[in-house]
């Protein structure tokens, strides 16, 4: 059982997975405070998310003074989607995802992740930001102006083997696909060539430009196309925005085939003092509308960068001891408290949530995705919130 504990003003997270030696990040609990914590926890209101009384659970659990209790069914992380009906389309989703995703080299400047893409995977991430630039005759992930060293054709023998693995082949990731070099006409060529060429072919792909149900792309790798507007065969390959504002502080918007796509991509934020602001940009579009009038698909991408006062990594981890006045808050943590005041229904000036949850739905790209270790879990715990059978695809 995974205990998570927090005071009421989130001072600090402890995690404790009991019966294992798994740990997250912050400090972890000894065996004799999760004990007092799983005591307390039998003394509380239990607001579940599930009917499922016989899964295994975890517990989340505030403290100080105020407590409340969260107990989530155990989920595995590698194979989340498989208890989710084939009738749901990705837009009703809530999809962890990361930016920048083979951006392992390079620190402070380039560096966005710390796990390798296998990793990335199996820890339940589903949406990946693949960014190239021609090399010679092939492909290689590039930051910017900075090589990642991983040749796209290993990304895809990758994507293959995650995807035909008996214990994972119910799932589907999101590939985003964009140019970092100049050449639009060789590049999208490379891009089929490569495909083409790997484990799987285009059949392991969807290549359509309109937001699928899950059951279409169970195994499959979902084309989100940021190069080329003439794709490779005259017409935009896969999912494809017709425009990208660059780091738009407000978001903007397109249709795709009667999906309304909103994108909050603000990236180029002047320094750390806009983390709270990005923080807030970001998750208010996370949050559906009930009487919205057209299927919406939202899109947040977490990370931000700008020099000299918000690398990467500062921005996601933020800086010294925030508690005591010594440093900042990063966006991570921001947006886990988040997540836990939603599922809590706990968030200032909203009424405590009924036992269904809030709606939160889209796709979340983030900078060092697994700190705080919580994180991506919440993410997916959204999918099996505020669900109505006859909505959203659910049955």
């Amino acid at each position: 059982m995974l205990l998570i504990a927090y005071n009421q003003t989130y001072e600090k997270l402890y995690f404790c997975s009991s019966g294992s030696d798994r740990h997250g990040s912050g400090t972890c609990l000894p065996p004799s405070s999760c004990k007092g914590v799983t005591l307390a926890a039998r003394r509380l209101q239990i607001s579940r998310t599930s009917d499922q009384e016989k899964a295994p659970m975890d517990v989340i659990v505030p403290a100080r003074r105020r407590y409340y209790l969260v107990v989530i069914p155990r989920r595995d992380p590698s194979c989340f989607l498989k208890s989710i009906p084939d009738t749901v389309p990705l837009s009703s989703l809530m999809l962890p995802g990361t930016h920048e995703t083979m951006a392992l080299y390079g620190c402070p400047i380039s560096q966005c992740q710390s796990m390798t893409l296998d990793s990335q995977l199996n820890s339940g991430i589903r949406v990946i930001d693949i960014r190239l630039a021609i090399n010679g005759n092939r492909l290689i992930s590039f930051h910017g102006i900075v090589s990642q060293h991983v040749p796209f054709s290993d990304v895809l023998r990758q994507l293959h083997a995650f995807l035909t693995a008996p214990s994972t082949c119910s799932e589907t990731v999101v590939v985003s696909i964009k140019q970092e070099d100049d050449d639009t006409r060789r590049f999208p060529q490379l891009v089929r060539e490569e495909i083409m060429k790997s484990p799987g072919g285009l059949d392991m792909w969807y290549l359509e430009n309109r937001i699928p149900n899950l059951g279409e792309v169970r195994g499959k790798a979902v084309m989100f196309s940021r190069f080329g507007g003439d794709g490779w065969t005259g017409g935009a390959v896969g999912i494809h925005p017709p425009l990208w504002p660059d780091s738009a502080r407000l978001g903007f918007t397109w249709d795709c085939k009667g999906t309304i796509v909103r994108i909050q991509d603000w990236y180029a934020i002047p320094s750390f003092l806009s983390i709270p602001e990005k923080v807030e940009a970001c998750t208010e579009i996370l949050v559906t509308p009930e009487d919205f009038p057209s299927p919406l698909l939202s899109i947040s991408f977490f990370s931000a960068s700008s020099l000299p006062f918000a690398l990467p990594s500062l921005i996601a981890l933020g800086l010294g001891w925030p508690n005591v006045k010594l440093g900042f808050e990063g966006v991570n943590s921001r947006v886990q408290k988040w997540l836990l005041e939603r599922l809590t229904g706990t968030t200032p000036g909203l009424e405590r949530n009924n036992d269904a949850g809030p709606r939160i739905r889209g796709w979340a790209l983030m900078d060092f995705s697994h700190d705080p270790v919580g994180l991506v879990p919440l993410f997916i715990e959204c999918n099996f919130r505020g669900r109505n059978v006859g909505e959203e695809g659910w049955i």
